[in-house]
């Protein structure tokens, strides 16, 4: 690992409040600690500015789209504009729609439903399972994982290239990798797409948080995030993009809201007229409270800057790195290589130890929490580690099939409620557990490594 700066803070970098930033959790060595959330590529926590306007809005809950009480014009003005608000913070062409769901993998899931016949898609290895599962009906062609920017184009294109010219096409990327915290070429493969005459997807969900995410400017055809990435609460997300596949499909869930008209038929049966608004893909009663916390965390981050947002993450970027460079035992996982941009996510291995033993003590010992396993990417993070095993059978090591290596690592990620401290004490806790070894004894439970409670469990400064 080279490094060639150190860390300065940038000139703004004051962490932006966020609920949960004095929880304190117990250690098994004795004592409390403030927690440490370094998990934000799993779930963000919610800024305290989207759960003071949930809070606010609360007492003044109603029905959305079907009262004509107070409460319920003025719900259904907070859900449409929560829309347009969304539409705006993704920079959206006129007639795109934005259609709320339920989370990233709703969405894509949405738009799989709302392909057209014989639709081919196009998809690295390298995604997510919210991105790589949900074309089950489609023919789908799944691309080997690209060594850098240049060849993921170059891979697209050809493709592409074999493609059948006169069918529709769709290809899905992700924005950056929840892996390795990469930023993908994402206009780059835009224009590839659209070359061969193919739409594209961009699963914003580990971008939209971190950097400014611009529709018209990446010239994609469609956004899907979660809002719980966003610093808003479970149970939200959004699908954003163009209207004529959605329009032409027929509804994701069939019921009230996304029927215009329902009529009887002479024969008992009865006909229907869909919306072809976003509310066509919207049946039921919306998660009104879901909208409006994603289209605060969008107003959150806007007034906040990206610019300095970023800025700040990218100090804590190059203190983890920087920190650890000295320590021969941990390695970074990366396609693009250690200099390629990314935002606030990083996953490692380190020498010696289970990824899940060294997770757990993270958590049991500094009360710091981090993830680890292969992060719902599994052909990515199998693809990455291919060439180191680790022994089987050791504390929270998952099991192998036969023939095959135990595989997981640990991936520590962060964001704009991160404060220094958190990210100082991660570097230090793992310096001392690859130099001193764990202080407690860890057995497996479900699967999981978790603190041996029974007596006479401390550990004699060892790994394993």
């Amino acid at each position: 690992m080279s490094v060639s700066t150190v860390a300065t803070a940038p000139s703004v970098c004051a962490p932006l409040p966020v609920l949960g930033r004095d929880v304190t959790v117990p250690l098994v060595t004795g004592g409390e600690v403030t927690y440490a959330a370094l998990d934000y590529a799993a779930s963000a926590p919610a800024l305290q500015r989207v759960w003071d306007d949930v809070a606010a809005y609360a007492p003044y809950y109603g029905s959305v789209h079907r009262g004509a009480g107070y409460l319920s014009q003025l719900s259904t003005d907070l859900f449409e504009n929560a829309r347009r608000t969304v539409a705006e913070f993704l920079d959206c062409r006129d007639g795109d729609q934005v259609v709320f769901t339920r989370s990233t993998t709703d969405s894509l899931n949405l738009l799989a439903a709302a392909l057209p016949a014989g639709c081919q898609v196009f998809v690295f290895e390298t995604e997510h399972h919210a991105a790589l599962l949900p074309w089950r009906d489609a023919r789908v062609t799944v691309l080997d994982a690209p060594r850098g920017p240049r060849q993921a184009v170059e891979t697209l294109e050809r493709a592409l290239a074999g493609c059948d010219p006169h069918g529709p096409a769709l290809v899905c990327v992700t924005g950056a990798s929840n892996v390795t915290g990469e930023l993908w070429p994402v206009r780059e493969l835009a224009a590839a797409a659209h070359a061969h005459g193919a739409r594209i997807v961009l699963d914003a969900a580990q971008l939209a948080p971190h950097h400014p995410v611009s529709v018209e400017d990446l010239d994609v055809d469609w956004v899907a995030f979660s809002g719980h990435k966003l610093y808003a609460p479970f149970g939200s997300g959004v699908l954003a993009g163009r209207a004529d596949w959605l329009r032409e499909a027929e509804p994701y869930l069939a019921g009230g809201g996304a029927s215009r008209k329902v009529t009887r038929r002479t024969d008992g049966g009865v006909d229907v007229e869909w919306h072809d608004s976003a509310a066509r893909h919207e049946a039921g009663s919306p998660n009104v409270i879901g909208a409006y916390a994603v289209a605060s965390a969008c107003k959150a981050l806007t007034e906040a800057g990206f610019d300095t947002l970023v800025a700040r993450e990218q100090y804590l970027v190059a203190k983890v790195r920087e920190g650890l460079a000295d320590v021969p035992q941990v390695r970074f996982l990366s396609l693009f290589g250690d200099d390629a941009p990314r935002v606030g996510v990083l996953s490692f291995v380190v020498e010696g130890w289970n990824s899940s033993h060294f997770a757990a003590a993270l958590s049991a010992e500094y009360g710091i929490g981090v993830r680890d396993g292969l992060f719902c990417a599994h052909p990515l993070v199998r693809t990455l580690l291919g060439s180191d095993p680790q022994t089987q059978g050791e504390c929270g090591a998952p099991e192998a099939a036969p023939g095959e290596k135990s595989l997981n690592a640990i991936r520590v990620s962060f964001g704009a409620g991160t404060p220094d401290e958190h990210v100082e004490r991660f570097v230090r806790a793992v310096k001392e557990l690859v130099t001193d070894g764990a202080r407690w004894n860890y057995r497996t439970e479900d699967g999981r490594c978790v603190p041996d409670t029974s007596a006479s469990t401390a550990a004699a400064g060892t790994s394993v």
